[in-house]
């Protein structure tokens, strides 16, 4: 993986972000899970230097470098200031990181980021991380995390698709947006629309007369409808829904992923990958479909006007 060297071989893998609690550990751990029932090698790599309980199996961690709790004991940082130190840090010790890499050739790599959204909408450092790993012959793919409870919410569901447009402008890598923890989305509270409407990111006038009803949105209107038509405009955000105990869920967001990146798995994986879907359910794997999810909002809706109907 020397710098510059067109000989060297390509390695593929994702770049794991998003805000805090939005999974990306626990994608990061049940990726790895699955794509090593397929025969894929994976590699994880820790870059949080605040990630202390790690489910998975690190390869490389970043608290080897620099921790989170050191720099702010040291430097009197709180946890933002501390965080963005440490990825500066990164950045000026590469020479860390493509040691530790080296390590591990022939493997597909999963890079477990850190929580903090300015780190991926106006800074710098873990940016030029990436293009740091470009230059190594690394072939990444970004995947940006949100927790569905937005989708239940309008107000904040126009507010994640401008963060996650920024992230997309920002950090400058084929980009995968996921909704996370889609087997709790019923928790939240019921959706206003169709599960589609979010993923596919359609008509959003829908979405600002929806949040006019609101009296305290009904001032921000214009606004509103200023930050859609940027969203809209650029036409770049749309969302993988993901349910990490549904491995055909799993399956649709690793196909994503490949295909932005440019992986592309060989006769045995294919194989594999097919003995695993027409696998029977094992304990791990709890398999609740978001079609299923999708057909009862669809039926739900189906009824309620069934029901205003009679009441006419």
């Amino acid at each position: 993986m020397a710098e510059g060297s067109k000989g060297s071989s390509l390695a593929f893998g994702q770049v794991v972000i998003g805000p805090p609690g939005s999974g990306k550990t626990t994608y990061c751990h049940g990726m790895q899970e699955f794509m090593g029932r397929i025969g894929r090698k994976v590699t994880v790599v820790n870059l949080d230097p605040a990630n202390e309980a790690m489910p998975y199996r690190c390869a490389v961690d970043i608290a080897e470098l620099i921790t989170l709790p050191d720099v702010m004991e040291n430097l009197k940082l709180g946890p933002n200031g501390g965080l963005i130190y440490c990825m500066e840090y990164l950045e000026a010790n590469c020479d860390w990181l493509r040691e530790k890499l080296a390590e591990f050739r022939d493997r597909y790599y999963l890079f477990d980021c850190p929580g903090q959204v300015e780190l991926y909408t106006h800074h710098d450092a873990l940016k030029n991380v990436f293009a740091q790993l470009a230059k190594w012959n690394f072939r990444l793919a970004a995947v940006h995390l949100v927790d569905s409870h937005y989708c239940t919410d309008p107000g904040k569901f126009i507010s994640v698709l401008c963060t996650s447009l920024s992230t997309m402008l920002h950090v400058e890598l084929p980009h995968v947006n996921v909704l996370s923890k889609m087997d709790l989305i019923e928790q939240y509270g019921k959706l206003a629309f169709n599960l589609d409407y979010y993923t596919e990111v359609l008509d959003l006038s829908y979405l600002v007369d929806h949040l006019a009803s609101d009296p305290f949105f009904r001032n921000y209107r214009r606004l509103n409808e200023k930050l859609v038509e940027v969203i809209e405009d650029y036409s770049l955000v749309s969302f993988v829904p993901l349910n990490v105990q549904d491995k055909e869920s799993m399956r649709r967001v690793m196909q994503a992923v490949d295909k932005a990146n440019g992986y592309s798995f060989g006769d045995q994986e294919h194989r594999s990958l097919e003995a695993l879907m027409s696998a029977a359910v094992g304990a791990d794997f709890h398999f609740t479909s978001t079609l299923a999810l999708q057909e009862k909002y669809v039926q739900s809706q189906d009824k309620a006007v069934e029901e205003e109907v009679m009441d006419l």
